[in-house]
């Protein structure tokens, strides 16, 4: 019997296998990366833990720096998905944060059939000390805000580059989650723990910068 549905699914065997390839180099990567260190960790390396060559590896992933980004590309894309799906009656703001914690189920689950949490964790603990791959995160935050600041624009029927609101308003939100992926990182915390300091963060965020500070604040 498999081997009847294996003639008659040859294509889909073959993505399966491609896809289980990958995701093993992805675990073999990151695990090399984050007890060994990026600098010192060779590709040749990576692939010989899964037994495949070289020229594998590089069929799956550009480079060292694609393969150390890849679960963070894909937290982004489902981020950006989520975003453009938001009702137009929403604020730019309540877009923005409805998009992350309504993004949070499927990327758990993704990132979770991709490596243990734990790895996840130190991935990004070894990002944040690794000079090379800091640099590289510094930049695709940049253009992750840039995408970002395009579609809050269009959305609302305004130009970006004419009119600052949607840049600020990105510009605010990418801090707080910035700030929330630096203390989880300093935390020994699930990814529940993350989306419970992410929403926790951004539910400050308007009070803080339309708020009075000098005015005690009522319990």
């Amino acid at each position: 019997m498999d081997g009847q549905r294996a003639a008659r699914h040859p294509a889909g065997l073959r993505e399966l296998k491609k896809q289980r390839t990958r995701d093993a180099l992805l675990r073999a990567a990151l695990e090399l990366f984050t007890t060994r260190g990026y600098e010192e960790t060779t590709v040749d390396e990576i692939a010989e833990a899964v037994d495949v060559s070289q020229r594998t590896f590089f069929r799956y992933f550009a480079s060292k720096e694609e393969a150390a980004f890849t679960i963070q590309s894909m937290v982004e894309s489902r981020f950006v998905a989520e975003l453009r799906g938001r009702p137009a009656r929403e604020t730019p703001f309540e877009a923005m944060r409805n998009a992350v914690l309504g993004a949070w189920n499927s990327i758990n689950e993704a990132i979770e059939a991709l490596v243990p949490v734990e790895v996840h964790l130190r991935t990004y603990r070894m990002i944040e000390s690794t000079p090379s791959l800091l640099a590289a995160h510094l930049r695709r935050a940049m253009e992750l805000e840039d995408l970002i600041a395009l579609v809050i624009a269009e959305r609302e029927g305004l130009d970006v580059e004419t009119d600052p609101r949607p840049r600020v308003a990105v510009a605010a939100f990418s801090g707080v989650m910035r700030v929330t992926g630096r203390l989880w990182g300093q935390r020994e915390t699930g990814l529940e723990g993350l989306q419970e300091l992410t929403e926790s963060y951004l539910d400050q965020l308007v009070p803080t910068l339309a708020g009075d500070w000098r005015r005690p604040q009522t319990p």
